[in-house]
């Protein structure tokens, strides 16, 4: 264990009390560094694994800090009182989780032995031997699933889908509580043929798996002001739930368990 503590990564926030991604009250530990580019992502901070300084608010922020599990595990034991109630926990976020194995595979551990539920949001785009690594620590996985056609997939994320398909379907195989999350973008996949392939893919998965679809939003907008970059959805409006509900219907329609938000 004391190993364990001992490993270090890097995140760039901790935020406590979030009802999303994951049940119950949760903690998310958000990690530096994505291998996807998604033009709306709304944490552009995470993307980089380095250390960055952004203007918010007015006032600079620096992105990206070192931390031990043992750092960690002490903020995210504050609230064990909710998570025991609620049936809440830990869910490790980002970025990309997986592309820091040693230090979020120790981090999971570490709130196992402590008795804490565990989540991931993960892409799926990690090597699947370090996949794998990670499934027996996990209590639920959260897994986006954003287009099934790899070329417009690779023009809005800057990478292919095939090795994502592929570890969902591994995932699933091994048994793993597993929610697909699609994040429904104007102009990307915001028509019902574009949802009904991934309701049916969904569907397809072993097991009964559910289908969050997560509405586009802008809150990261004024995040890439902050460092300097342009931001591709500049002045859309967010999805409204009148356009959500056809998309809604057609997912479940395939019989996947789904709903919006979550």
């Amino acid at each position: 264990m004391q190993d364990l503590l001992k490993e270090t990564g890097r995140i760039f926030d901790i935020q406590r009390y979030s009802i999303h991604d994951g049940p119950g009250i949760r903690t998310i530990v958000f990690l530096k560094g994505c291998a996807l580019r998604c033009r709306w992502c709304c944490n552009p901070e995470s993307q980089s694994f380095e250390v960055q300084r952004m203007l918010f608010g007015g006032k600079e922020e620096i992105m990206g800090y070192d931390v031990t599990v043992e750092e960690v595990l002490g903020a995210v034991k504050k609230d064990m009182f909710y998570y025991r109630r609620s049936g809440g926990g830990v869910t490790l976020s980002g970025g990309e989780a997986m592309l820091q194995p040693r230090f979020a595979t120790a981090l999971l551990a570490a709130c196992r032995y402590e008795g804490i539920n565990t989540a991931i949001e993960t892409t799926g785009i990690a090597k699947w031997e370090v996949i794998e690594q990670f499934l027996p620590l996990l209590d639920y996985i959260l897994m986006d699933i954003k287009h099934m056609d790899s070329k417009k997939h690779e023009e809005y994320t800057k990478q292919p889908n095939t090795e994502i398909l592929k570890h969902a379907v591994m995932i699933a195989q091994s048994g793993a509580n597993l929610t697909i999350r699609t994040p429904v973008i104007p102009g990307f996949n915001d028509t019902p043929e574009e949802i009904d392939a991934i309701a049916e893919f969904t569907k397809s998965l072993p097991g009964e798996h559910r289908l969050h679809l997560l509405p586009y939003h802008r809150l990261g907008e004024d995040k890439y002001k902050g460092l300097g970059r342009d931001y591709y959805y500049e002045g859309l409006p967010p999805m409204d739930m009148k356009r959500m509900e056809p998309l809604l219907k057609a997912a479940q329609s395939f019989g996947v368990e789904a709903q919006i938000g979550g």
